[in-house]
């Protein structure tokens, strides 16, 4: 219940299901609280749109909580207890106050105790406001308007400057006329007040006589922070801020030079660090042409030639590398745009990966792979396995020590990894972060057409694919090195190989461009292209007016 992607325990008791005697009502979670379970229940509710179900389980879980850290605070009164080696100056005075503000401490930890999921470490920021932010919101949708109103006004008992929240005040004042007066909570209003004059003493008596406070509340105004403590938040605060710059303030990276990209998650929805997610890489027909090469190739590209993957028996697996597309396509067996295509968007990828990541750094690529899992039908019931182990792209990953070796036969030379995918017409087959135990998922990341995810290759970020259990599932597997010595050679050729086309082209006369220009790809026929999209300059002073009626293959790609 607290870790749901945790692969063993996943194994296991799919495991106890299956044995004779076991039934549903035979697991019971032993550390569910009834807050949690209602919070959870309530927000499920919330994002499916049924508002009415969730303001009935987010006010149960807001009367819970609220008990539950009751009998948290009234559990602070009690003996005093020596947390530390220092030795305490005599006199009464002195034990006095440090057995209060032990309590104080206590009680202010309590909101933390209550915002902690059971099986977590760490908390849920502002747990009891955020119960405010939904209930208005969810009030609203049903047409309660006065006790959305009530908790607009208790959300800004927490923070009462949110702009956001004044605004939606101004609104629900409106709804219910000027003559309706609009209150908090007065629980909620004793216990804000109540919190800041524990506050309050804490940071006298951390100014006054010593000693450290971690507030927990994000709320907390910085009127009431001493002037010295508010320095040490500051710095803590940048402190963080410069940790997490690559990951949460992309922006400052540098420009994506591609219109119309997206960054869908970064690393801290993400839940760890250097991850992102980009969408809209490639268009919906850069896609369709790009499994038409994958089909087309048919499993001639590596080895593999669409037998058994090498990581599991329930799936087949094809490889086809940029330069074998090409040679195929100079062969024939293969549309020759499809195959520069593929050229076309692994170079597209790393320039995004390099603008985010690296700036000023150059990425060359250490190896491009157009992949295809295919799920083997009939082979799929009660499958536990994997489409692909947790590993790390750069280190021999060590989950019983959790460590991540950087040693042979590692690539250690590899620096930032890429998957470009191409559909989801499939089951299964989600990428996954998971932490260096490599069975705590941390994020998983479902495929589409032209979402890029790009990260690290390091030990930071394990990662595997669950099981394809219907369809196949193709994207461009890219990794990067900034070593200039490892950079793919077979890359090189292929981009030679291109070069070397299109000056044969520039030199042919215009007829035989006209009878040869597709001559490589007559088993992959070109799909119908819109009309506003652009000509090169060459092809324009060549056609030009005179040829009204030109054929659909004659018209360039535009997208890169």
């Amino acid at each position: 219940m607290a870790n749901p992607q945790h692969l063993q325990m996943r194994e296991d008791i799919e495991k106890y299901q299956r044995m004779a005697g076991v039934k549903s009502d035979s697991f019971r979670d032993l550390e569910a609280v009834p807050h949690w379970r209602a919070y959870e229940t309530g927000v499920q509710h919330y994002k499916v749109d049924e508002y009415q179900e969730a303001v009935v389980k987010l006010e149960e879980s807001l009367k819970e909580a609220l008990l539950a850290l009751e009998d948290c605070r009234a559990l602070c009164e009690g003996p005093w207890e020596d947390e530390t080696e220092e030795e305490i100056q005599p006199g009464l005075y002195e034990a006095v106050a440090a057995h209060y503000i032990q309590v104080l401490k206590c009680r202010q930890q309590c909101v933390l105790d209550i915002a902690t999921k059971p099986g977590r470490v760490s908390a849920t920021e502002d747990f009891i406001p955020s119960h405010f932010d939904l209930l208005q919101f969810a009030y609203n949708q049903v047409g309660n308007q006065a006790l959305a109103a009530e908790c607009a006004a208790s959300y800004l008992l927490f923070y009462p400057m949110d702009e956001s929240m004044l605004e939606k005040m101004k609104y629900y004042q409106t709804e219910l006329g000027e003559g309706v007066s609009v209150t908090a909570r007065e629980n909620i209003y004793h216990y804000v007040q109540q919190s800041l004059k524990e506050k309050k003493l804490i940071y006298y008596a951390v100014e006054h006589l010593g000693g450290t406070f971690n507030d927990p509340d994000l709320w907390t105004s910085d009127e009431l922070i001493p002037e010295s403590q508010k320095q040490k938040r500051r710095e803590d605060q940048e402190k963080q801020r410069l940790e997490n710059l690559d990951v949460e303030q992309p922006e400052q990276r540098g420009p994506l030079f591609f219109e119309g990209l997206t960054i869908t998650q970064d690393s801290r929805q993400l839940n760890g660090s250097q991850r992102v997610v980009f969408d809209r890489v490639l268009t919906d027909s850069e896609c369709k042409d790009i499994l038409r090469l994958a089909k087309a190739a048919g499993g001639t590209g590596d080895s593999y030639r669409g037998r058994r993957s090498p990581h599991t028996p329930h799936e087949r697996f094809e490889g086809l590398t940029v330069l074998k597309a090409l040679q195929l396509a100079q062969d024939g067996a293969v549309n020759w745009r499809d195959a520069k295509l593929l050229l076309q968007a692994s170079e597209k990828s790393r320039k995004i990966v390099q603008s985010y990541f690296t700036p000023g750094k150059k990425l060359h690529f250490s190896f491009t792979h157009l992949v295809c899992r295919t799920a083997v039908e009939g082979e799929q019931d009660d499958r536990m396995d994997l489409s692909h182990p947790v590993h790390a792209d750069n280190c021999l990953l060590d989950p019983e020590g959790k460590e991540c070796w950087k040693e042979p036969p590692a690539y250690m030379y590899r620096d930032y990894s890429g998957i470009l995918y191409l559909n989801d017409d499939f089951k299964g087959g989600e990428l996954f972060f998971t932490e260096l135990n490599a069975v705590t998922v941390t994020a998983q990341v479902r495929p589409k057409c032209g979402r890029l995810v790009a990260f690290s290759s390091g030990g930071e970020n394990p990662h595997g694919v669950w099981a394809v259990t219907r369809g196949r599932r193709c994207a461009i597997a890219l990794w990067y090195t900034l070593s200039q010595e490892r950079a793919e050679q077979e890359r090189l050729e292929a981009e030679a190989l291109v070069k070397q086309r299109d000056m044969e082209q520039e030199k042919q006369p215009e007829d035989k461009q006209h009878q040869g220009l597709d001559d490589s790809g007559g088993t992959s026929p070109e799909p119908p292209v819109p009309k506003e999209r652009a000509r090169s300059t060459s092809q324009r002073h060549k056609l030009g007016s005179e040829s009204p009626q030109q054929p659909q293959e004659l018209r360039v790609r535009d997208e890169f």
